[in-house]
């Protein structure tokens, strides 16, 4: 009891002094909240529609640099088809409610909101807005239709797919020829930082990024960039020197102990870090060289690309100066400069499109999250 009365005095005492603070001295205008809730959904809506326009950017990009790189990504691959097809059900929740009429999808069948330029389903004459049937005469699912297209294409491999659909309420068909590409997923993130990165399970684009590209083939580059980081075995290569120096922090550790001296393990951990941020800005490097042939090898033109860097070090400038993890730009501007030279010498003389690289070995392969391997 006592308790609960010292609690209703300090709540008295703060109403009292927030009472006694100065606040605005403005008359603004009332909100009514249905004006509120007006301009609420026209924003929800407009956000929606940039982040799928935005969604297509990136998967037109990933499915021509996926599929012409599949022999750098040796065995982890998967089919691709191009094609995204979505309900109301089967996005998010917080979309579902406005999705229909952002994205003018329908309830009761799978809308096709994207399709990649020169992918089996662009090839095969599918466009936004058809509504899919079915796939080899199984219906398209409405809950989930993402994963069981992913799904449905990886059973059936690179054979012939027939896709039952209604365009403008005419029912049609078409044969799609799945074709093979590197399996790791790319995905869009709503993040203004220019910015993107691989965890070796995905690669992430920042919306941010997209914003600063300026071409296709500029993110082609970026993309290409994370695209390296998986085939080179950056991944693998890191964590080995990360074990290297814990050996190494593991017998000072030792040492010490026994000169009667207890470090907590600390040398093993510190060097363990230090070993993992080796040779981090020449991946980086090695990442940004390789990437733009990928780039190429896709088909894009990135005469120009270099700019990226230039325009980069404007939204950070720290990054003209500092390299902790990753070169400067001026450094990553003149090296992509010269490797986008170094391959237009290579296309006049018809050489092939292949990396300079001062050997090969048997780790620099893509690392295969346990989830994505075949047994």
């Amino acid at each position: 009891m006592g308790r609960q009365l010292r609690w209703r005095g300090w709540t008295i005492l703060l109403v009292w002094l927030c009472a006694a603070c100065a606040g605005p001295d403005a008359k603004y205008p009332a909100l009514p909240a249905d004006e509120v809730a007006a301009e609420k959904r026209r924003q929800e809506v407009a956000q929606l529609r940039d982040y799928y326009s935005q969604l297509h950017r990136v998967n037109s990009v990933a499915y021509r640099l996926r599929t012409a790189n599949r022999d750098a990504c040796k065995d982890w691959l998967s089919v691709h088809l191009g094609l995204v097809a979505a309900t109301p059900r089967s996005l998010p929740r917080k979309f579902q409610s406005f999705s229909a009429e952002a994205l003018g999808l329908r309830w009761v069948r799978p809308t096709v909101i994207s399709v990649a330029e020169g992918s089996p389903a662009g090839l095969a004459g599918i466009v936004d807005r058809d509504e899919l049937l079915s796939f080899n005469g199984e219906p398209v699912p409405v809950y989930g239709t993402s994963k069981w297209m992913a799904d449905f294409a990886e059973t059936y491999g690179e054979r012939p797919l027939t896709v039952a659909f209604l365009r403008d309420g005419e029912h049609k068909t078409a044969v799609l020829n799945p074709v093979i590409g590197c399996a790791i997923p790319v995905t869009l993130e709503i993040n203004p930082e220019p910015g993107a990165f691989t965890d070796y399970s995905k690669i992430v684009i920042h919306s941010g990024m997209l914003r600063l590209t300026k071409s296709e083939g500029d993110l082609a580059v970026v993309m290409g960039h994370e695209l390296a980081h998986v085939t080179m075995g950056h991944h693998h290569k890191q964590k080995l020197n990360g074990v290297i120096g814990a050996f190494g922090g593991a017998a000072i550790d030792g040492g010490f102990l026994l000169g009667g001296i207890g470090t907590g393990g600390a040398f093993t951990k510190r060097l363990y870090e230090t070993g993992l941020m080796a040779f981090s800005v020449a991946f980086e490097r090695e990442a940004d060289y390789v990437g733009a042939y990928y780039a190429v090898r896709a088909g894009y033109d990135i005469s120009g690309a270099e700019n990226i860097w230039r325009a980069f070090s404007l939204e950070i400038p720290a990054s003209i100066r500092v390299a902790t993890t990753h070169p400067t730009t001026p450094a990553r501007y003149v090296q992509l400069r010269k490797a986008i030279k170094e391959i237009a010498e290579k296309k006049k003389k018809n050489s092939p499109l292949t990396p300079e690289l001062r050997f090969v070995r048997a780790d620099a392969e893509p690392e295969v999250p346990a989830r994505e391997r075949n047994d």
